[in-house]
């Protein structure tokens, strides 16, 4: 029996290869195998609303553009049977490098033709969900910029962390990290579900979908001048852990800060309030793969 996809199309994400995806659907999509309906989505939150409309109408929903489009569509599946598929159009696509989802969207379609389906972890943050890389401190700094800026990209994005890098100073958190309280000092903590966040920066090299683990990242209040040799250790995935304190893999953290926390989930700019509670809820999302 013909596969029923819903295709969410972000008409202002990343670098706008979105803008060629119906047409590259009609040239490569197995029509024999899939029914494809086409959406695009008008405003935030649309494409979370669309995608829980579709549990139970179609086999699975499609989200072309960013992490931001990609955390939309798969939180509403999470728990269903209705599995998220990629078309990575956006800056960074972390959650679908780390998949090797390819990001030609003419090659992401064919991958979406096999329809060959696994099953992954989804972290829940107080009343949200991150399928990819969460955080506090700097880079929540810098998503919270990088929202507002007009020019997308990763060349704005690299240019926005040279600015703020310099007189970005660490804080205070504390943690209970299955159980364990500490209270550490840090630049920034990524909470990662995948191994990086984007275009081959990498946070947690070991992090693995299907582990029903997070991978605690803390960085260190580190020294601005190895700025340089970090950022090429993230792209390399190698050596990272000089310049962090710590990864540890845990099943529940809570952070409190009295002030309250700017974070990012999945690279979208988030408030918490002075608490945050992490879970992880594992094997929640059906998600379309490259076959072996």
């Amino acid at each position: 029996m013909k596969k029923k996809a819903l295709v969410l199309i972000n008409p202002i994400s990343g670098v706008g290869k979105q803008k060629l995806v119906e047409r590259l659907l009609d040239e490569n999509l197995n029509t024999k195998k899939l029914k494809a309906d086409v959406e695009y989505t008008r405003y935030p939150g649309h494409a979370h609303t669309l995608a829980k409309n579709a549990i139970g109408n179609y086999d699975v929903v499609v989200a072309v553009g960013g992490d931001g489009t990609v955390n939309e569509t798969g939180s509403a599946l999470i728990g269903s049977a209705t599995a998220l598929a990629v078309i990575p159009t956006g800056s960074g696509n972390g959650l679908a490098r780390h998949l090797k989802i390819p990001m030609k969207p003419e090659k992401a379609i064919r991958v979406l033709n096999d329809l060959h389906v696994k099953k992954i972890d989804t972290i829940k943050i107080n009343d949200r969900y991150s399928l990819n890389v969460a955080g506090i401190g700097f880079d929540a700094h810098v998503s919270h910029l990088f929202a507002k800026m007009k020019q997308r990209g990763l060349i704005s994005y690299v240019k926005l962390v040279v600015k703020e890098f310099g007189g970005y100073e660490a804080s205070e958190y504390a943690l209970i990290v299955d159980g364990q309280k500490m209270k550490i000092k840090a630049f920034m903590i990524s909470f990662a579900n995948s191994s990086q966040y984007g275009n081959n920066f990498y946070i947690a090299p070991d992090a693995r979908v299907d582990d029903g683990l997070v991978d605690v990242c803390i960085v260190n209040n580190f020294p601005k001048i190895v700025a340089p040799a970090l950022l090429m250790s993230m792209m390399s995935k190698e050596n990272i852990s000089r310049y962090l304190e710590k990864i540890i893999k845990a099943k529940e953290i809570v952070v409190e800060q009295p002030v309250g926390l700017q974070g990012h989930v999945d690279g979208e700019p988030v408030f918490f309030e002075d608490k945050i509670r992490i879970s992880v809820n594992p094997l929640s999302l059906k998600i379309v793969v490259p076959g072996v």
